[in-house]
């Protein structure tokens, strides 16, 4: 099932992730939210529902709790998420490498994946003197991948490692999901968001050519559908004060619709051992096991992932494929998100 399209096969050396410090139980959520937002929308009680039927029991972020009860702009969602991403990026590369035997000075390509926040220079240059990379390192940033972004950007990093046999190639994803709570700005979009979006990061180092490597995850080449006249389903408007959410409460629905028929034209002879996905919700993950015709519960490790962290966007499906691999899963792996475009972005994993 495996799609390699060069003969030298690309190797997962490590993965890592990392959380903010920040906890937020989702009953202290859920009450903060309320003491917010029901003065302001009428029809917030009615809606509190998705924060109790979310799946999740807490999530982490860059900011504390208390962060949110004031106001706040571009210039103070930027600092923050600047300070955050920084934070994370430099937390889990650092566990990447230790994992993967490597000092930073030997990575030789960065993939940053982010769709949270806006910075130039981006991320990988802000610490790159702080983790030690080469001067010569090659830069690779993408934003606007949402929440594909962890398997699209598990895509990007493995082509450079095709085209670059021997060369160690880091993927960073990372996200701050929560310095986008609007309060001026009440859509049932936005309380969808608020409860269930949360920050976090991954990082993963691959590399292709070096036979000492061959016991490692084979990552095969990624896969992408993008599905017409659906730009309306998810994604950001650009506003004054901040991003906005676009959210629409279709997808569950779309994704056991459509997703089967899409899989079916990217591997029409795919034989999966484990699916790996993007938990995007709790409706979400059910609609995945109904159109992957897979067992009520089968996606565990995805429930596992939500219920502690959340959905936070790019980095959550390499949470899920962490944890999948941690427990010792073999055979052919399919890594999946949806994300804007409106987008499945699928990549195969094979592991001895």
């Amino acid at each position: 099932m495996l799609d390699v399209q060069s003969r030298t096969a690309v190797r997962l050396l490590s993965l890592a992730s990392a959380l903010p410090p920040n906890i937020l139980p989702q009953p202290e959520v859920i009450a903060e939210s309320r003491r917010l937002l029901s003065p302001r929308f009428a029809q917030f009680d009615r809606l509190a529902t998705a924060f109790e039927n979310a799946g999740i029991d807490k999530r982490h972020s860059v900011v504390p709790i208390d962060w949110f009860r004031d106001q706040h702009g571009w210039v103070e969602r930027t600092r923050a998420y600047v300070e955050g991403a920084t934070d994370l990026h430099v937390e889990v590369t650092g566990m990447a490498l230790t994992r993967a035997g490597l000092r930073a000075d030997q990575v030789d390509v960065i993939v940053t994946i982010s769709s949270t926040g806006v910075m130039t220079p981006t991320l990988e240059a802000v610490v790159a003197e702080r983790l030690g990379f080469r001067n010569d390192v090659m830069r690779v940033p993408v934003f606007g991948l949402g929440c594909a972004g962890g398997v699209s950007g598990l895509a990007i990093a493995r082509d450079l490692a095709a085209a670059r046999p021997g060369a160690a190639v880091l993927l960073v994803s990372v996200e701050a999901c929560t310095v986008l709570f609007r309060m001026d700005r009440l859509t049932k979009a936005d309380i969808i968001a608020t409860a269930i979006f949360g920050d976090g990061a991954a990082a993963a180092i691959l590399r292709a050519g070096d036979a000492r490597d061959d016991a490692q995850p084979e990552i095969g080449a990624g896969l992408q559908h993008m599905w017409p006249d659906t730009l309306d389903i998810m994604g950001w408007t650009i506003e004054e004060s901040g991003l906005g959410v676009v959210f629409d409460r279709s997808i569950p629905v779309f994704a056991e619709a459509e997703l089967r028929a899409a899989l079916d034209g990217l591997l029409p002879d795919r034989k999966i051992d484990r699916y790996v996905c993007h938990p995007g919700g709790a409706k979400v993950i059910v609609a995945l096991e109904t159109a992957l015709d897979l067992d009520e519960g089968t996606l565990d490790a995805e429930r596992r992932v939500l219920a502690q962290a959340g959905n936070m966007s790019s980095p959550t499906v390499l949470f899920v494929l962490e944890e999948v691999l941690r427990s010792g899963q073999r055979g052919d792996l399919l890594a999946l998100a949806l994300g804007p475009g409106f987008t499945l972005s699928a990549i195969p994993i094979r592991v001895a």
